[in-house]
């Protein structure tokens, strides 16, 4: 398989995972979402919860569908979207919150290892090399 193939189902993987995410945010999983706010955000937990889901649903549908010209600003955006989110994950570990079968310190430290994966996700799908 094409290694411009492979970018561009890693891309669109990754974009379709936001807006699911999004959704979610949205609809389902408001409640487990909320877990991972940190309390320093100045904003109602509920209320960062829908607006982070709204950017998601946009990031992702972005990242899916991006002329290519735009696709390594959007990935670069990925990116710090999901640097930005990162303290939400650590709120949940250091808090000891539940949320999305995270029901143990372990579970949630090895979640924390998943973030910059993520990262490298949107950089490595994006970036200019033989891009689809």
């Amino acid at each position: 398989m094409e290694r411009s193939t492979i970018k561009s189902g890693a891309r669109i993987l990754l974009g379709a995972g936001l807006v699911f995410a999004g959704i979610s945010h949205l609809t389902n999983a408001r409640k487990e979402f909320r877990a991972q706010v940190p309390n320093w955000v100045p904003l109602k937990k509920d209320d960062t919860v829908i607006y982070s889901g709204v950017a998601e649903i946009a990031l992702g549908t972005a990242l899916a569908i991006a002329p290519s010209k735009y696709r390594y600003l959007t990935g670069r955006i990925a990116a710090l979207f999901f640097a930005a989110v990162f303290p939400g994950n650590i709120a949940q570990y250091t808090h000891h919150r539940n949320a999305f079968g995270l029901d143990t310190d372990k579970k949630r430290f090895v979640r924390l290892f998943f973030q910059p994966l993520l990262v490298l996700w949107s950089l490595k799908s994006t970036d200019k090399s033989k891009q689809a």
